[in-house]
C-alpha cells in the first residue's frame, strides 16, 4: 500500500464475529458505503491484524501516511455502551498498555513510537462495548450499531480541523 506523505489512513480495527469487537470493520464499512471521505484519505478494515501495518509505517518512511486514525472496541469502566471518544496515546500509562490492547500488546507502544520517533499524527477513536460474545456471535448490539453514525461524523471532524482538541470527544 502506497501513501502520498501528507495523507490519512483510517483503519478498522476488530472481529466482526465477535459482537461488538465488529465495530472498527463496520464504520470503515459505512465510510466507503457513503464515499464521505476525501481522496487524500483512505480506510482499511484492519480485523486483527493493524500490528502488520504499523511495523511497515515504523520501517518504511517512504510509505508512511501523515496521520493514522485507529478505530476499535473498548471495555472501559464508567462508559456507557456505544459512547465514541478519543483516546490520546501518549496519555495511556505503561502500567494501563494492556488494557487497551487494540488487538494485541504492543500495538499501543508501536502507536507511542509512530507519534513521538516519526511524526505521524496518530487518533483513536474508541467506542464502549456492551457485550462480547464468549464464541462466534456476528452482529453489533443496538447501542454500538447507533455508534457508527457519530463516530463517522467524528472523523469528519478529526479531518476537517473542526475538532478543536482531541477532549472534545471525552
Amino acid at each position: 500500500m502506497t501513501h502520498v506523505k501528507n495523507s490519512t489512513v483510517i483503519f478498522g480495527c476488530g472481529n466482526a464475529i465477535m459482537g461488538d469487537d465488529g465495530f472498527g470493520p463496520a464504520v470503515i464499512e459505512t465510510l466507503a458505503a457513503r464515499q464521505l471521505l476525501p481522496d487524500a484519505v483512505s480506510a482499511v478494515d484492519a480485523g486483527t491484524g493493524v500490528r502488520e501495518y504499523l511495523f511497515d509505517y515504523l520501517l518504511a518512511p517512504e510509505t508512511r501516511p501523515g496521520r493514522i486514525i485507529i478505530l476499535d472496541a473498548v471495555d472501559i469502566p464508567d462508559r456507557r455502551p456505544g459512547e465514541v471518544f478519543a483516546i490520546d496515546v501518549l496519555s495511556i500509562p505503561a502500567q494501563k498498555i494492556s488494557d487497551f490492547s487494540l488487538h494485541q500488546f504492543p500495538t499501543i507502544n508501536l502507536l507511542q513510537e509512530l507519534q513521538e520517533h516519526t511524526g505521524m499524527r496518530v487518533d483513536i477513536l474508541a467506542a464502549q462495548v456492551e457485550r462480547i460474545p464468549e464464541e462466534i456471535s456476528p452482529g453489533l448490539s443496538i447501542a454500538m450499531a447507533g455508534a457508527i453514525s457519530v463516530a463517522c461524523e467524528k472523523i469528519l471532524q478529526l479531518l476537517s480541523g473542526s475538532a478543536r482538541t482531541r477532549g472534545d470527544f471525552l
